[in-house]
């Protein structure tokens, strides 16, 4: 057995150097932007210790009893050669979840091991040789493995005073390296971040560390106190009011406060939301991207286009929740996966509800992905329409139908309704990888599937849908919102890489008068701003702007990964996790000028961190009529 473990720690701890090595020189540009790359190898060694002595722990103090036990080798070979196969597979999967993540594996990694048909036909689909090389690597690792620690020979047992000697060291050195450190407390990845470089701080990390890490951190999700610090409840609800610029709620519901419409059509007007995946302003030609939209440039000069639109994060469930509940984002999951917001949650399809509102979601996908399926019919929305509903589509690719598919559903339900005002919720799947489309509907550039081409495809959807809708009878008694959910993709050495939040925000349809607006805005003033141009007049918890309001905007916040960003003007606050906030000044698109701390956005900043944990732990998010029959 010691010959094992001890051949078990030499091997695992020249691996992960390894891994470490390549991956350094791999992302070598950013590295010698960011200084000297010795905190990667030195605090790089101390991780891999902590996992080594974590997974080597129980053999290695069994050792000095039980060495001389075939059976013990047998099961200490079996579990060595275990723990050395999750170690290979985390590194090797390292890399491409980098090109998608800017990450090494993290919580995200776990997620998706949630739905294995969507994520293994996404690899099948687009990534056959990654596949196939990482089986590759795997066998031989596993090969390795047997050959390395099955077998070995009994030792004698010396007597039980130097057994008893032997096992108290082994623990000593197993409490240390697990600790990492002689100081207060014990190593984190915390502790080892040594730049700006969210990606470079997960370099001295191993793979396997951050997942793990990422899990033990769930247990403290939904307490973004912990990690940023607090702020007594008074301060915090008066801060939040103040920058909504409305007046304090009862205190079982401190935002929720009455909204009078702007507009008064004769009419209730019907609500589309239309929701694009991973389309970042990056790819819109009207925002300074690579004019890859033509058809959503053209819209754009037809109605109120906001240049200046921020996600809230970077998954589609915090595009969503922003967009359909004006929930901000926290450290915590988005709402839609959160377990006390299935139902009594507020979305714009419970309040729509009270004015006689029909809703319905409309997903090429299948909606149990990410929780869509029980969050939204289970907070107001009546209907759901997702892959399994779509007759004859014309083109199902890993991720769903097309997104002409979706808009071929989308028309069909806005025609088919007479009389009753609809909200529609309608999300694409098509701009994602594998990047998979319909042929012959855009002309190709270079490699089909590509984002380039995807984006492309999507915006020739758009642009059919909205021929369409230009003629049907439904336009003139309809209001349509075009947004991304988040961008492709991001990443960047920055704490917060704004340009990656930048999206398109869009809304066209009756009474939409052409307006080029470049305030900046967040996700979570979209729903609020809606209301008033369907002329919904009511209550809401919601603390987004109401922007056909004067004095309204100019603020945005978002979260990445254990990171939280406040921007107002251009001025920006990070806070981080155990960290006093960082400020700067931002010049969009990648301009970040230190600044000297400023206490006033510091709490501003903090205040909106914290909020969302608080509305959601005390059910506050919702309204009066929701929160008095929630069951106790």
């Amino acid at each position: 057995m010691f010959t094992q473990i001890g051949i078990f720690i030499l091997a695992l701890a020249l691996l992960l150097t390894a891994s470490r090595l390549l991956l350094t020189a791999w992302l070598w540009p950013r590295v010698r932007a960011a200084g000297a790359p010795w905190p990667i190898f030195r605090w790089g060694l101390r991780i891999d210790l902590n996992q080594i002595a974590m997974w080597v722990g129980i053999p290695a103090l069994l050792a000095p009893w039980v060495a001389d036990q075939p059976l013990a080798i047998w099961l200490t070979g079996l579990w060595l050669q275990g723990v050395w196969l999750l170690f290979v597979l985390l590194e090797i999967s390292t890399p491409q979840f980098i090109q998608e993540y800017d990450s090494r594996p993290n919580r995200l990694y776990l997620d998706y091991l949630k739905y294995p048909k969507e994520v293994f036909g996404m690899l099948w689909k687009g990534y056959k040789l990654v596949l196939a090389a990482a089986l590759i690597a795997l066998a031989l690792a596993a090969w390795l493995g047997h050959a390395l620690f099955a077998q070995a020979q009994p030792h004698p047992l010396p007597a039980w005073p130097w057994r008893l000697s032997m096992t108290l060291l082994i623990a000593a050195a197993i409490v240390l390296a697990i600790r990492g450190t002689l100081g207060h407390r014990p190593i984190n990845p915390a502790s080892v971040a040594w730049c700006g470089d969210s990606l470079l701080n997960t370099l001295p990390l191993n793979s396997l560390y951050n997942v793990l890490f990422a899990l033990y951190a769930i247990k403290n999700e939904r307490s973004a106190a912990d990690v940023y610090g607090d702020l007594p409840d008074q301060e915090l609800q008066a801060i939040i009011c103040e920058q909504a610029g409305i007046p304090p709620g009862p205190p079982e519901l401190p935002t929720l406060h009455h909204q009078p419409a702007s507009m008064r059509p004769a009419r209730p007007r019907n609500l589309v939301l239309i929701v694009q995946e991973s389309l970042g302003a990056q790819y819109v030609g009207n925002l300074g991207g690579a004019g890859l939209t033509p058809c959503l440039d053209a819209l754009a000069a037809t109605g109120w286009n906001f240049t200046r639109a921020y996600a809230t994060g970077t998954r589609s469930v915090r595009g969503l929740e922003a967009v359909t509940a004006g929930f901000p984002p926290t450290l915590s999951d988005a709402a839609l996966r959160l377990t006390d917001a299935q139902s009594h949650f507020f979305t714009l399809a419970q309040l729509l509800r009270r004015h006689g509102y029909r809703s319905r979601f409309i997903y090429g996908g299948e909606a149990h992905f990410d929780n869509m399926k029980s969050f939204f019919l289970g907070n107001g929305f009546d209907e759901l329409h997702d892959l399994p509903t779509f007759e004859s589509p014309a083109f199902v690719g890993t991720w769903g139908a097309s997104d002409e598919d979706m808009f071929d559903k989308l028309h069909t339900l806005l025609s088919r309704d007479v009389g009753q005002p609809t909200l529609h919720l309608a999300f694409s799947v098509t701009n994602h990888t594998p990047w998979e489309y319909p042929a012959g509907r855009i002309p190709v550039q270079g490699d089909p599937a590509t984002v380039q081409n995807t984006v492309r495809y999507a915006d020739w959807a758009i642009g059919q849908f909205f021929e369409r809708a230009r003629a049907s009878d439904y336009w003139q008694d309809t209001v349509f919102l075009i947004v991304a959910d988040h961008d492709a993709r991001v990443g960047g050495a920055q704490r917060i890489p704004l340009r990656h939040f930048h999206i398109p925000a869009l809304v066209v349809g009756a009474g939409i008068d052409p307006r080029r607006d470049e305030r900046i805005i967040s996700q979570i003033d979209l729903p609020a701003t809606l209301l008033s141009l369907i002329g919904i007049s009511d209550e809401h918890p919601m603390i987004g702007h109401d922007l056909t309001r004067p004095g309204t905007g100019g603020r945005a916040m978002m979260q990445y990964e254990d990171h939280y960003g406040y921007l107002r003007g251009d001025m920006l606050a990070v806070l981080e996790p155990q960290q006093a906030p960082h400020f700067f000044r931002y010049a969009a698109p990648d301009g970040y000028t230190p600044q000297d701390p400023d206490p006033e956005l510091g709490r501003i900043a903090l205040a909106h961190a914290l909020w969302p944990t608080w509305a959601y732990r005390h059910q506050a998010h919702t309204l009066p009529e929701l929160r008095r029959a929630r069951p106790e």
